[in-house]
């Protein structure tokens, strides 16, 4: 890099040295013939690309995780940026709510979903103010425009040297732009360094970042914002990028495009994964897609909501490095989160921020928040108006401080979004939290601090809004987590004890199991017939249904599914046979809808309803459903002496799969004999298994509930051995 900046600096160095005058040229002249000031000058400007490298090419955060630091180029990610017009919008509390439910995903981010890259836009440009929360890269960003600059070739185009200035610096009365321009190059010892300043601005030689406006301290601000503008005004041909957190920034520069740094999508972050393990070690080892694919999962969708802010992205990178895995009580992990951006970011930029309130420690503030995080989700509210929000604060001030009634509570409110952006105000005088993960934790500790574990699972429990939540409870009880386990099991009893065709079903899955192998776990074998019991009654909802989305078939349909994870939950060891067995009463769901519409279906679509049929049915004895079948059948799951000859009855049943000629008489009876076929070998009928809605809901929730259970028991710092194994032999079971 060093030779590629030689030419953009060297030139104007020289001839700004030996033509422009002045009486520190002049002195510069004396001192030096020609050759000497050229080699100064090119030292000079060695140094100075050196300078920048070793003070802007570093990154190096939370230094209780992070040893060294690492290269800026080997971890940067490329930016997007939104038009700032895109998300300045207004729209209500009640609109935003709606959008997001509609939306269907966790993020709050409203407005326009088109993106620009962060570098061309910097190439268009002149003037540009880049806007963001804390820790979303807004220094990183500026940092890597100097070092392009600085490259031959590099992204930005244009003849012009960076000058990186942290404007957290200028703590005194005074702000002097041009005179902290000219100590950069005076500290590398450029010739006539005040000169060359000036000459280089003259010429709009220089490409000037200003970093964190918002870090400026608040009794400099205006005077900072002031000094900014003129400063610009009057050096008008040079390039001027500032980047200032976007609840601080009140007022439009004059001159200056607004953007909106993007917090990552799933492109950003998986790339940012695999620049941070790129050593070779983690090359040979695929560290990066080990954890981009755990990442990914279902249950890690929180934590993953948290890798779109790039600080907190580096701290999970930085856990995953050292534990090649995420922890499984995420309630530390998001407490450690929630710490960074309370305190500890501030802490380690070393910024000079004015105290929120006498006496409002971050502990006090994470109580706030836990009460508004909590009474907000209580009401299911994601968003909420400004003026509620300052109520709040000015009511929990006054009782917890001592503080005046009349507080100015949107005083706290602007301090808390701009000094660390847990709140953020989404459209004008709308609120939300950050992150919906950290709104979970909060409400999970509120639960938790208040002793308030009984009233969540009476009101919430099958609530899938509510389920982070609990597992998060489960990890802050600690060593009290049983609590919760026993009330979520007392709780799943209330959902079948008034279904007596539902009680039958769990009796039929005790039975059906009891004194067979001892090799597997007696909740595991329980869950498993739970699974075959409930995909056998939504095979006859489907096909009672077939022309119509019916209730019960829908919600026979939501059931089966959660039985299915809750089987795969309790035995992780027999999860590839549960959803294999499941799989295939499935298909046989879809063959017998099939025969029931070829039987129904007109002469003008028999044809293709057939070919649909055929091939349904056909999978329903491949040699891979009956494969799947037998180690269910040898591991003994079940006393069910008739399930052992299913694998043969398919067989015989695929070798009489209807021609498309067939009648629709020979359809219907086809389907009925493969209906007929499993439930005798499950030792069920057919009134065994079919659901009113009712039933079907009731079923549904007691499943949920157990999963969850299960889930919550994973989540917990620690189970007692002895509590758990009394708690686990009752799961599944009638009392």
């Amino acid at each position: 890099m060093l030779d590629s900046a030689i030419g953009g600096i060297v030139g104007p160095v020289f001839e700004l040295v030996w033509k422009a005058g002045g009486s520190a040229v002049d002195e510069a002249k004396k001192a030096y013939n020609q050759t000497q000031a050229v080699q100064k000058a090119i030292a000079a400007s060695n140094k100075y690309v050196q300078k920048y490298e070793d003070r802007h090419g570093q990154i190096k955060i939370m230094p209780g995780l992070m040893k060294e630091p690492l290269p800026l180029e080997s971890i940067y990610t490329r930016v997007k940026l939104l038009d700032d017009r895109s998300v300045r919008y207004f729209a209500s509390s009640d609109e935003l709510e709606q959008a997001y439910r509609e939306a269907g995903r966790r993020g709050f981010r409203v407005g326009s979903d088109e993106r620009l890259d962060g570098m061309e836009i910097a190439n268009q440009k002149q003037y540009l103010m880049v806007l963001g929360g804390p820790g979303v890269g807004k220094s990183t960003f500026l940092r890597k425009l100097g070092l392009e600059a600085l490259k031959k070739g590099g992204q930005i185009q244009r003849d012009c040297v960076p000058v990186f200035i942290e404007l957290k610096e200028f703590k005194g009365e005074s702000l002097d732009l041009k005179g902290a321009i000219a100590k950069e190059f005076e500290t590398c010892r450029f010739p006539a360094a005040a000169d060359f300043t000036a000459k280089m601005l003259d010429q709009g030689k220089l490409l000037v970042l200003l970093d964190g406006l918002d870090e400026v301290p608040t009794r400099n601000f205006n005077q900072a914002i002031e000094h900014i503008e003129d400063f610009v005004d009057q050096y008008d041909k040079n390039h001027f990028v500032t980047s200032c957190r976007i609840a601080a920034y009140k007022t439009s520069f004059r001159q200056f495009t607004d953007v909106t740094i993007t917090e990552f999508d799933d492109e950003q972050i998986e790339q940012f994964i695999h620049r941070w393990f790129s050593s070779e070690l983690d090359q040979r080892e695929e560290t990066a897609q080990k954890y981009w694919k755990l990442l990914k999962r279902g249950e890690n969708k929180a934590t993953k909501e948290l890798a779109q802010t790039p600080l907190l992205l580096t701290f999970l990178c930085l856990i995953y490095d050292r534990q090649q895995t995420l922890p499984n009580v995420r309630s530390t992990l998001y407490e450690k989160a929630l710490d960074i951006l309370l305190s500890e970011w501030a802490a380690q930029k070393r910024l000079e921020q004015d105290p929120i309130y006498e006496g409002f420690h971050p502990g006090l503030e994470k109580i706030l928040l836990s009460e508004i995080a909590h009474d907000s989700f209580e009401k299911d509210q994601l968003f909420f108006s400004k003026d509620d929000i300052i109520g709040r604060i000015a009511e929990y001030m006054a009782d917890t401080l001592d503080a005046p009634k009349a507080l100015d509570g949107s005083a706290i409110l602007n301090a808390i979004e701009v000094q660390q952006g847990i709140l953020v105000e989404r459209v004008s005088n709308t609120y939300s939290f950050s992150h919906l993960t950290l709104q979970e934790y909060l409400t999970a500790l509120y639960i938790v601090k208040k002793r308030q574990v009984d009233d969540l699972v009476i009101q919430h429990l099958t609530d899938d809004s509510w389920r982070e939540v609990f597992l998060l409870v489960a990890g802050l009880m600690e060593d009290e987590v049983h609590e919760l386990l026993v009330a979520i099991d007392r709780k799943s009893q209330t959902y079948i004890a008034p279904n007596p065709k539902v009680c039958a079903l769990i009796k039929w899955a005790n039975i059906a199991t009891d004194s067979s192998s001892e090799t597997v776990k007696a909740i595991a074998k329980r869950a498993t017939a739970l699974a075959i019991a409930s995909a056998s009654a939504s095979v006859r909802a489907r096909a009672r249904d077939i022309y119509s989305t019916s209730d019960s078939a829908l919600t026979i349909a939501r059931a089966t599914a959660i039985v299915i994870a809750t089987a795969s939950t309790i035995s992780k060891a027999t999860v590839s046979d549960i959803a294999s067995t499941s799989d295939i009463i499935l298909a046989s769901a879809s063959a017998r809808a099939s025969a029931l519409t070829i039987a129904k279906a007109s002469a003008g679509d028999r044809a293709r309803a057939s070919d649909i049929a055929i091939a349904n049915a056909s999978v329903i004895a491949s040699a891979s459903v009956i494969a799947s079948l037998n180690p269910l059948i040898k591991a003994k799951f079940f006393t069910l002496e008739k399930l052992g000859q299913l694998p043969t009855q398919l067989s015989q049943l695929q070798q009489s799969i209807p021609s498309k000629d067939s009648s629709s008489e020979q359809w219907l009876q086809w389907a009925d004999q493969l209906e007929s076929t499993w439930l005798e070998a499950l030792e069920l009928d057919k009134e065994s298994i079919t659901f009113s809605n009712t039933e079907a809901e009731a079923l549904r929730d007691y499943l949920y509930a157990n999963e969850l259970l299960i889930r919550c028991k994973e989540s917990a710092v620690r189970v007692s051995r002895k509590a758990w194994e009394d708690l686990e032999a009752k799961l599944l079971t009638l009392r």
